[in-house]
Parts: structure tokens; C-alpha cells; sequence
């Protein structure tokens, strides 16, 4: 095998440990950031696959992480909104969704897509290794033109007037994703990441305080948030667009 599909190995074998080391934590049931890990570990899995669409042995792993992906997501977001309710003192709301969120836990590790996706680890290895004659000639190049596909739409879409701070919000976590897992071929600064950091946080405090309003037009209890957070989410526009015009500098020539 050549070096670079070598070092994709390695990289899928890490992130294969770290996965099951997330999932002792989340059955020993004692650590609040067993999940927030699970999916950074995924996410880091997904941003190396994603570039590599295509490529026949690496299709049902795709597939896997993608499911799981899918399904801890609202478990993550109940998380964030608990550790929210927390800081602020809101006690009698912790306590009400304290039980919906072990319950989510406990499904998740009964569920099967932790299983199918550790299943699709496994047999991944040999499927890589069959495949790098045959599939795997110039993916080094491939991969590179796909990280640049991906940059090219941000810049688009970042000059757009009428931009969605939705699909914004998907298109940075890509590009800066795929910059960290390919990081010699995405051609990207230090800077430039760092600002992608920027904005994707300012996003995505916005996209938190969105959806929290969202949930409480049906549950009652959040009314008492609800000023605070139209509050809040006024800031977090504006710090938005600000952190968007500072990453226009920087993708306006791609």
C-alpha cells in the first residue's frame, strides 16, 4: 500500500479505539462527556470518509457512522440543553428532562447502530487493504479535489446575499473538518481554520438558541427562558454575520 492510504488506516484504526473506549464510558454511566467524545470521534471518522464517497470499500462504514450520527444527535442536543438549564439555575427543569436523557443513553448503547457501526470497523481493514490496487490509484489527488469542491461552494455561499445561515453553518463544519483530517492536502491556513473555528462556534450558539425556542412553543416550562434567549439570539445573529464577514476575506479568491 502507498503512504497515504496507509496513513488512512492508521487513522480509522485510532478513531476505532477511541469509539470503544467512548462506549465503556457511556455503560459505566458516570461520565458527562462520554457522548460529547463519541461524536467528536465520529465526526473525526466521517470528515476522513467523506472525502473518499465513491470508494466502494469504505461505502457501508460511511453508511454506519452516518446512522449513528443521525441518532445520537438529539441526545447530544437534549445534553446541551440540560448543561444550559443548569448553568442558569433552572433546577426544576434539569430534574424534568434528567430521566429522558439516561433513558436516551440507555437506548443508544441497546440500539443497533453502535453495534453495525463497530461491525463495519472491523471488517473495514481487509476491505481497505483488497481495495488499494485496484480503487485506491491517485486518491491522494482525489481527495484534494473534493476538499476544494467543498471550499469553492463555502465561498459561494458565503458571498450569497441571501445566505442560509442553516446550510452555512454544514458547509463550514465540512471544510473545517475535512481541513483537520486532511490537513496536508486542504491547503488551508492556520488562520484561515481558526476563523473557520470562529464561525462555526458563533453558528452554532445561534442554531442552539434557535432550536431552544422552538422547544419551548411546547414545553411549557421554558417559557421563563424564552426573553432571555430571543435576547440572546439577537447577539448571537450578529456575532454570526460578524465571524461570516471575516471568513469572506479568506475565501474570496478560491
Amino acid at each position: 500500500m502507498g503512504r497515504f492510504i496507509e496513513e488512512q488506516l492508521q487513522q480509522v484504526l485510532r478513531l476505532q479505539v477511541r469509539l470503544y473506549a467512548c462506549r465503556e464510558r457511556l455503560l459505566a454511566a458516570t461520565d458527562p462527556e462520554a457522548l460529547h467524545d463519541l461524536r467528536i470521534a465520529l465526526r473525526k471518522l466521517r470528515s476522513l470518509l467523506q472525502p473518499l464517497r465513491g470508494v466502494p470499500a469504505c461505502a457501508a462504514l460511511q453508511q454506519q457512522a452516518a446512522e449513528l450520527g443521525r441518532s445520537s444527535g438529539p441526545l447530544r442536543d437534549l445534553e446541551v440543553l440540560i448543561a444550559h438549564l443548569h448553568r442558569q439555575g433552572r433546577h426544576d427543569a434539569v430534574n424534568l428532562r434528567q430521566p429522558r436523557l439516561l433513558a436516551g443513553y440507555a437506548a443508544l448503547l441497546a440500539g443497533a447502530e453502535l453495534p453495525a457501526l463497530f461491525e463495519a470497523l472491523d471488517q473495514w481493514p481487509q476491505l481497505w487493504r483488497q481495495a488499494a490496487d485496484a480503487e485506491l490509484r491517485g486518491l491522494a489527488k482525489r481527495v484534494r479535489r473534493r476538499l476544494a469542491k467543498q471550499q469553492r461552494r463555502l465561498a459561494e455561499a458565503l458571498v450569497d446575499p441571501a445566505h442560509d445561515r442553516h446550510r452555512l453553518r454544514l458547509l463550514i463544519k465540512r471544510v473545517r473538518y475535512g481541513a483537520e483530517a486532511y490537513p496536508k492536502l486542504s491547503g488551508l491556513t492556520a488562520k484561515t481554520q481558526a476563523r473557520l473555528k470562529v464561525a462555526q462556534a458563533a453558528l452554532g450558539d445561534w442554531h442552539d438558541l434557535l432550536q431552544w425556542l422552538q422547544r419551548a412553543e411546547q414545553e411549557a416550562d421554558l417559557a421563563m427562558c424564552v426573553t432571555p434567549w430571543r435576547t440572546a439570539l439577537q447577539a448571537a445573529e450578529a456575532a454570526a454575520d460578524q465571524a461570516l464577514l471575516a471568513l469572506q476575506e479568506d475565501f474570496i479568491s478560491v
